[in-house]
């Protein structure tokens, strides 16, 4: 056989052998991608029967009540986020049967305010719901209905989660009941969410976060892994259409939801502080120079448990009963299980040293505390470097300005714009300690902002509305 005849031979073999082989590659993606619809499928079919429609009847809110805001607003914050109320003031939600004998898992603001619950299964049947349990601090709520042997789902282990993962979210947006959107997870462990409570009593927030899309009426729904097991409770959206939208862990979910329904309640212990990871406070952690993780006390709650013992702001916790911790959700994980009454020790990193501090919990109460109103004459006193200026305190000054302190050196002016009112301090405050060091008279605050770099950073400790709490003053650079 000629050569060129044998090469012709040899070229038309490989193309074919190169076309075959494209058409299998070809052939298996599409395989692939039939078997993950199927799957997608598959889920929907199994989970959906699990999730309800929850619709919610309220009494009317007056015009001072009502919320013209986008979904981002913090005015109401959760009765507005996922649920829409009509001008009959009725809403829609969604939920997730949890045991066979009626129990289902929702958020505690699908349900707030409500005269008249009502839920409606996937079959089509209707049953009026009482509220068994809430607990505010997670936003989980439990109802109850009549019914028996009901489909129930299947809660995963949130803790095995990975970024990246598929994520299905099942609810029922703008009244669209039983839509099926697929995301990823985006993001875990989020916390600062949602806006804390006055003095830092911030919620139980440990978010997964995904780009399943989620609008109003989601609240409450499935949010589901690619094994159908049900791995976040959603809870709440960044905007709409944004694909940032967040859920509560099915782990921390669960344990709540198991309080709730043996107890009607869910009694969580607290410090009585408002905490931040020391890794979200580059200031203050380059000010320290002491250990790179752990979680700042920002301020103490005036007659918590923390206020009765020698903790103090600006100190950093590395540890709770020898378990290190290293974010405010790690710390409110480790606490969440004690009991109410229950002594836990803390190792401590304070003015260059390791310390142990012990403290009783006690049950938390989240009822609101009102700040004093202060008086708006503002005696005229040089301010200093850092942008406000002191007094010694009197009864006086202390009517005047709202505080039952009546005693230390007392804020009396802030610069608008300048260090101290873009770290919050106010008139009125009380300052207590700079750089950890005591001060109780003018005469001592003045030597020791003399001998402070506000470059870097001056730690003024401070009593504010009854709180005690610390703020890091640092010059910005130029």
């Amino acid at each position: 056989m000629k050569p060129l005849k044998l090469f012709s031979i040899l070229v038309a073999t490989v193309a074919f052998i190169a076309c075959d082989f494209q058409i299998c590659r070809a052939d298996e993606g599409l395989d692939l991608a039939r078997r993950l619809n199927e799957t997608f499928a598959e889920i929907a079919e199994k989970v959906s029967p699990c999730v309800v429609v929850i619709t919610v009847t309220e009494k009317p809110p007056s015009f001072s009540e009502t919320v013209f805001d986008t979904p981002d607003s913090t005015n109401e914050f959760w009765r507005r986020f996922h649920r829409q109320l009509d001008e009959n003031s009725q809403g829609e939600g969604s939920g997730i049967i949890i045991r066979k004998n009626g129990y289902i898992l929702t958020n505690r603001h699908v349900v707030e305010d409500a005269d008249k619950i009502e839920v409606r299964l996937r079959d089509g049947r209707v049953f009026r719901a009482s509220v068994r349990g809430v607990d505010r601090e997670s936003d989980i709520a439990v109802l109850k209905i009549d019914a028996s042997d009901l489909p129930v789902a299947t809660l995963g282990d949130s803790s095995k989660i990975r970024v990246g993962e598929f994520a299905l979210a099942i609810g029922a947006p703008f009244d669209l009941e039983y839509t099926v959107t697929c995301g990823h997870i985006s993001a875990k462990n989020r916390s600062n969410v949602v806006p804390g409570y006055l003095g830092g009593r911030g919620m139980d927030q440990d978010f997964i976060q995904t780009d399943a899309n989620m609008n109003p009426g989601n609240s409450g729904g499935p949010l589901v892994n690619i094994d159908g097991e049900v791995i976040g409770v959603n809870t709440l959206i960044r905007g709409v259409r944004t694909g940032i939208g967040f859920a509560i862990p099915s782990n921390l979910a669960k344990e709540v939801a198991e309080k709730l329904i043996a107890e009607g309640k869910f009694i969580r212990p607290w410090l009585g502080i408002g905490i931040r990871a020391l890794q979200d406070e580059p200031d203050f952690r380059e000010w320290l120079n002491g250990p790179r993780n752990g979680v700042v006390v920002r301020s103490i709650i005036a007659d918590g448990p923390a206020a009765k013992t020698d903790l103090r702001p600006a100190d950093v916790i590395t540890a709770v009963d020898g378990k290190s911790v290293a974010t405010a959700q790690e710390l409110r994980d480790a606490i969440r299980g004690k009991r109410t009454d229950q002594t836990v020790s803390l190792d401590v990193f304070r003015d260059g040293k390791n310390v142990k501090v012990e403290i009783q919990l006690e049950a938390f109460s989240d009822g609101e505390t009102s700040s004093a109103a202060r008086k708006n004459s503002i005696p005229d006193f040089a301010p200093v470097s850092v942008g406000f200026s002191v007094k010694a305190n009197t009864p006086e000054l202390a009517e005047q300005f709202g505080t039952r302190q009546t005693s230390g050196i007392i804020v009396v002016s802030v610069d608008q714009g300048g260090i101290a009112a873009r770290a919050g301090i106010k008139p009125g405050d009380i300052v207590t300690a700079i750089n950890q060091k005591s001060i109780a008279t003018p005469k001592e605050f003045s030597n020791a902002m003399k001998n402070a770099d506000l470059k870097k950073g001056v730690v003024v400790n401070l009593i504010s509305d009854d709180t005690a709490r610390f703020e890091i003053l640092k010059a910005r650079e130029r």
